[in-house]
């Protein structure tokens, strides 16, 4: 049966933990220069690209309410699969490329235990350039019915940030926010060896909502 974390009424929309410190200048100078508008001629020319800019954000931060699917393995982002590709040890990773339209929390694809969560430093290049693989991330591991569940946060090129809400050791459910990722970016997800992927590349995933595997 379908099954949801969230105590929020279903196509409810709030702002993204993590997002105040771009959010926050964003929307004070939005509004101071609409308040001095009137006044100021200087005021009234910055009013509209930063109201405009403030707009930008809100729609970029926002962290809709999910009733969250059935399945072993949801997808852990918004975006669209970049690749799928076999790996040594057996495995299967599936890529998801996130744009900056698209909502940048990303939730738990199994339920389980947080086991290790590793911030890795590295570069930022655009998320969807194989040079990526070298960039600035977060590792985490999960155990879960499946066994171990890698999966990475990747930061893109204006991504230069990644914000995790669970730390190492929490028990989460399935579907539940695990962290956020600011602007551009890509998650990656490894399917353990016997698990079949049930996603092509170049379709659409909706965190929570998409199953990732093949029954």
């Amino acid at each position: 049966m379908p099954h949801s974390q969230n105590t929020a009424p279903r196509g409810s929309v709030r702002i993204a933990r993590g997002a105040s410190p771009w959010l926050l200048p964003t929307v004070a100078t939005a509004a101071v220069s609409l308040v001095r508008s009137r006044r100021s001629k200087r005021a009234a020319a910055l009013a509209v690209p930063a109201t405009a800019l403030a707009a930008g954000m809100l729609w970029f931060f926002r962290d809709p309410e999910r009733e969250i699917a059935p399945g072993r393995v949801i997808s852990p982002a918004d975006g669209v699969v970049q690749s799928i590709m076999p790996w040594k040890d057996g495995r299967t990773r599936v890529a998801i490329f996130m744009s900056p339209l698209n909502v940048h929390v990303n939730r738990a694809p199994l339920a389980g235990t947080v086991t290790s969560v590793e911030h890795v430093p590295g570069g930022f290049v655009p998320a969807f350039n194989k040079e990526s693989e070298n960039n600035e991330r977060v590792v985490w591991h999960f155990d879960t019915e499946l066994g171990d569940i890698e999966m990475v946060q990747i930061a893109g090129a204006v991504a230069r940030r990644i914000v995790p809400y669970v730390p190492q050791g929490s028990k989460v459910e399935q579907g539940e926010r695990i962290g956020l990722i600011r602007f551009g970016s890509r998650v990656d997800i490894y399917l353990p060896e016997g698990v079949e992927v049930d996603v092509e590349v170049g379709q659409p995933t909706t965190a929570g909502v998409t199953r990732i595997d093949r029954v």
